[in-house]
Formats: structure tokens, C-alpha cells, sequence
């Protein structure tokens, strides 16, 4: 039986963000070390930003304060750990670059999670908006595969609560749904929780070095409407169905404004992609 004491130790990175905190929570039950490095905490700070840091402290979490660009420091971080998660979000992803570079002068880590968790980028070609996305996700993947650092890429393709609370609004009052095509194309939806706890242990798991893991349990896949239709059954209210059609998506795609449509993209892109 595998002690506490030869359980790799782990970093993580974007550990504060939305699912960093389910990692971190998942690396601790699961009697791992823990390491979070963040962005210092200023007088400005979210009062939500400081008191995840005192939870974290409070669960045994050793919080180390820094920015992606201090090299020396990520390094000596680095060599007192064994493996390392990022869950940075999407302005940061090409910033991974800076942690490939100090893991590579380190030359310690046994195995090394980007920051990915969504679909399987080489696989797929959405539409403009959530392409450009990925392809700063196979920058960074290309770049770990040139240093040649073990690696564990994750497709966990959607995070379940996100997206539930997206598609459903079970927080507003309201009478209609927005539908996303036809509304039958089926996707995967994965509980944060569960996207976590499987990849806490994907790291020790010597079958995933060098490899992609997809999170893809039959019951989990579903189509938006079959989904609409389990809300109305669990809730008994009825909902109009207002649809967006694809063409609709199309032109949207081609607009400048990318910012607005990434975060638009976001929410439904993983309907419309083709593996």
C-alpha cells in the first residue's frame, strides 16, 4: 500500500481559479502535499481571493505568492515538488510557455498537466472564435513535447456545473431556453469534482506518461435538449425552446469582436465541434 510520504508531491498553478480549487481540494483528500502558486494578495484583492487562500492554508496548502515571470523562483519551487498542474485560464495559456521553460532548468518533474481540460484540441477545427483558443493550447502542447518533459494531457470536455448553469439559468426566473441548432448534437458533460479526482490520479498512473486521457463515461454524454427535458422533469416547469441556428453561429463567428465571442463561443462552441 502506497504511504503518505512516497506520494508525489504537487504544484499547481492557477490553483485560486475556478477549477484550480477543485484540483487542489482533490491533490489534498487525496493525502498529496500540496502547492499552490498565485498571484500575491494585495490591498486590492477580492475579498473571495483572500478567503480561498486562508481555506487553502487552512487544509494544509502551501501557498507560494509569485508571478509566471519570475523564472528563479518558479525553478526553485520546482525542484522541491515532483508534479505539476496549471489550470490557468485563457489569457495565461501561452504563459505556460515560462513554465515549460523552468521545468525544463529544473529537470526534476516527473510529470507535467497543462492547462487543457476542455476538448481534444488535435482533433478538432471549430469555428474561428474558439480555434484561436486551441491553437494556443497546442503551442504549449508542442512546446512540452519539444523539451521532452513527461506530459499527461487531459480532455475532460465539459465542466458540468459551468456549463449546467449556462444552458439552464437554474438560478433565474424565466420561461425559455436558449437552443443551440438543432439542439440534439450531444456533448460531455464532467462534474468539477470529478474532473479533479480522476486527474489527481491520472498523475501517478504510469499507463497516462506521455499520453492523452479523455474523460468520456457513457452516462455523461447528452444532447441540450435531452438535458432541458431532465430539468423539466426534476423541476416540473415547462420551457419554450428559442433556437439559434447554426448559419446564425456562422456569421457570429466572423465578427471582429472577439472578445465578446469568445466568451459566447465559450459557452456553446463544444455543440458544433467535429472530431
Amino acid at each position: 500500500m502506497e504511504g503518505e510520504n512516497t506520494k508525489p508531491k504537487i504544484l499547481i498553478f492557477g490553483g485560486t481559479g475556478y477549477l484550480g480549487k477543485y484540483m487542489v481540494k482533490a491533490s489534498v483528500a487525496s493525502g498529496h502535499k500540496t502547492f499552490v502558486y498565485a498571484r500575491p494578495v494585495t490591498q486590492n484583492s477580492r475579498t473571495s481571493k483572500v478567503e480561498i487562500h486562508k481555506e487553502f492554508q487552512g487544509i494544509g496548502v502551501t501557498i507560494i505568492e509569485g508571478e509566471l515571470d519570475e523564472h528563479e523562483k518558479i525553478v526553485s519551487i520546482l525542484k522541491e515538488v515532483d508534479v505539476v498542474i496549471s489550470t490557468v485560464a485563457y489569457p495565461q495559456f501561452l504563459d505556460q510557455l515560462k513554465i515549460v521553460r523552468a521545468i525544463k532548468v529544473a529537470g526534476n518533474i516527473k510529470r507535467f498537466l497543462p492547462s487543457e481540460f476542455g476538448c481534444e484540441e488535435d482533433r478538432v477545427r471549430p469555428l474561428p472564435p474558439f480555434e484561436a483558443c486551441l491553437e494556443k493550447k497546442r503551442i504549449v502542447r508542442r512546446a512540452i513535447e519539444a523539451a521532452q518533459i513527461p506530459y499527461t494531457f487531459v480532455s475532460a470536455n465539459l465542466c458540468g456545473a459551468y456549463f449546467v448553469n449556462v444552458l439552464l439559468r437554474p438560478s433565474e426566473s424565466h420561461d425559455d431556453v436558449v437552443v443551440y441548432g438543432s439542439g440534439e448534437a450531444k456533448a460531455v458533460f464532467n462534474y468539477e469534482e470529478d474532473i479533479a479526482k480522476c486527474t489527481i490520479k491520472v498523475i501517478n498512473d504510469p499507463r497516462t506518461c506521455n499520453r492523452i486521457v479523455i474523460y468520456r463515461p457513457q452516462a455523461s454524454i447528452i444532447s441540450q435538449l435531452e438535458l432541458i427535458s431532465l430539468w423539466e422533469q426534476k423541476t416540473g416547469w415547462s420551457f419554450k425552446r428559442v433556437h439559434v441556428s447554426e448559419e446564425e453561429l456562422v456569421k457570429l463567428s466572423e465578427s471582429k469582436n472577439f472578445d465578446f465571442l469568445f466568451n459566447f463561443f465559450n459557452k456553446i462552441i463544444y455543440f458544433y465541434i467535429k472530431s
